[in-house]
């Protein structure tokens, strides 16, 4: 699964691929966002209803010319509006153009979606894109121009991006699966166990599906800063080697000034 959030492994074949993609994408869009010289406010929408892992990979577009993005809001954290109000209206004061990426179960104090339900059936309930939501309460409370993205299926499907390494650990854990069950093993799942050191390694493991199945994995405390508006250094780290090759480079002026 992509979104991360499976028990007793390190992570989720196509998570690296799918953090690639979104880390990708939010740098062009950063450079899109700063090309203009009108203030603006972009709010990415990133799948993840209660756990933030993707919502969190955006951080790794950040590099010695791009600090986008500026906000990461996750499902781990209650969403507040006024502290949210708050930090795009000092940065947009102080730099111009915010880019913030938000998790779609973003809640409030009390458990709920920030945004109304639209439909309900008898298995789900859908909700409104939060995105939008955002962007519309920027424009109306701030009076900042803000508009509204959301990558969606797109971050699961996209094969020109995928990850080398997510590539290799995928044919390796389907390589353990069916060696495992040649050898007559039945219900486990084969898990990442990451190996200690400075040099990133892995390797696989066998765990019990009764210990996996109906447990969510969500992003530790040590992943997210204090005020639940960004990661720690710490996430960067943790996730970095799982996306592989280097993110696209974009040409920088500045180095031929």
């Amino acid at each position: 699964t992509i979104d991360n959030d499976l028990c007793l492994t390190d992570h989720t074949p196509g998570f690296g691929s799918a953090a690639k993609y979104i880390a990708s994408t939010i740098l062009e869009i950063a450079h899109d966002t700063f090309s203009y010289p009108v203030p603006s406010v972009t709010i990415i929408e990133i799948m993840g209803r209660d756990a933030g892992w993707l919502t969190s990979a955006s951080a790794l577009a950040r590099n010695e010319y791009n600090t986008a993005p500026h906000l990461i809001y996750l499902p781990e954290r209650n969403f507040n509006e006024d502290e949210f109000l708050e930090d795009v209206a000092a940065l947009q004061k102080k730099q111009g153009g915010v880019v913030v990426l938000v998790s779609e179960g973003l809640h409030d104090k009390n458990g709920e979606s920030i945004v109304p339900p639209i439909f309900k059936s008898e298995r789900a309930v859908y909700y409104g894109d939060v995105s939008s939501h955002l962007a519309n309460l920027v424009v109306k409370k701030l009076g900042i121009k803000a508009r509204s993205e959301k990558p969606g299926l797109c971050g699961r499907a996209s094969v020109a991006l995928q990850s080398s390494v997510d590539r290799e650990e995928a044919r390796q854990a389907g390589i353990e699966a069916l060696k495992s069950a040649v050898e007559g093993h039945s219900g486990v799942m084969v898990g990442f166990e990451r190996v200690p050191g400075t040099v990133y390694q892995m390797k696989t493991k066998l765990v019990p599906i009764k210990e996996v199945m109906l447990y969510e994995r969500k992003m530790p405390d040590s992943f997210i800063n204090e005020r639940g508006n960004d990661v720690t250094q710490e996430f960067v780290d943790w996730c970095r080697p799982l996306i592989g090759d280097p993110l696209p480079e974009f040409l920088n002026f500045k180095d031929y000034l």
